[in-house]
C-alpha cells in the first residue's frame, strides 16, 4: 500500500466538471494544463474518467439539471477523493444565486476541500489550489 500512496501523491490525477456558467473558469482550467504553466512538473494530469481521478475540479454553479450528475461523478471517485471549487460561481453560485434553478455553490451538494476564488481565477491560483491539496492525499 505504501507504493500506491507514494505514486498517488507524486502524480495527482484530476477530472474537470463544468456545472454551467459563463465558461471563463473552464478556459482558465484548460489554460492551466498547457505547456506554458507546465503542471506536469507536479505530475498533474487530467483524466476523463472519475474512477481514475484523485481530485474533482468543479466550475460553475450547481443547477437542478446537473445536481444529480455531479453527485454521481463524486461517488464514482475512489477514496480519498478531493474536491476543488474553482471560481466565484462554484464557491457561492454568484451571480446566478437567486435564480429559480440554481442551488448555489458546489458545497451545497458535495464536500469541498479547497476554494479558488476569482471570476475567473488565474491559472497560477488554480495550480496553487491543487498543489496545496497534495499533502491531504498523503495524510489520508
Amino acid at each position: 500500500m505504501g507504493l500506491f500512496k507514494w505514486a498517488r501523491t507524486r502524480s495527482p490525477w484530476i477530472i474537470h466538471f463544468n456545472t454551467g456558467g459563463c465558461n471563463a473558469c473552464d478556459i482558465e482550467v484548460m489554460a492551466t494544463l498547457t505547456p506554458r504553466f507546465d503542471v506536469e512538473r507536479f505530475g498533474i494530469i487530467i483524466r476523463g474518467s472519475p474512477r481514475h481521478a484523485d481530485m474533482l475540479v468543479v466550475t460553475g454553479p450547481v443547477t437542478r439539471q446537473v445536481k444529480d450528475r455531479v453527485v454521481r461523478v463524486y461517488e464514482q471517485m475512489p477514496e480519498p477523493k478531493l474536491v476543488i471549487a474553482v471560481g466565484t460561481c462554484a464557491i457561492s453560485g454568484a451571480p446566478f444565486i437567486g435564480c429559480y434553478n440554481v442551488y448555489g455553490g458546489i458545497d451545497t451538494v458535495i464536500p469541498v476541500n479547497a476554494y479558488v476564488p476569482g471570476c475567473p481565477p488565474k491559472p497560477e491560483a488554480i495550480i496553487d489550489g491543487i498543489v496545496k491539496l497534495i499533502p491531504k492525499l498523503r495524510a489520508e
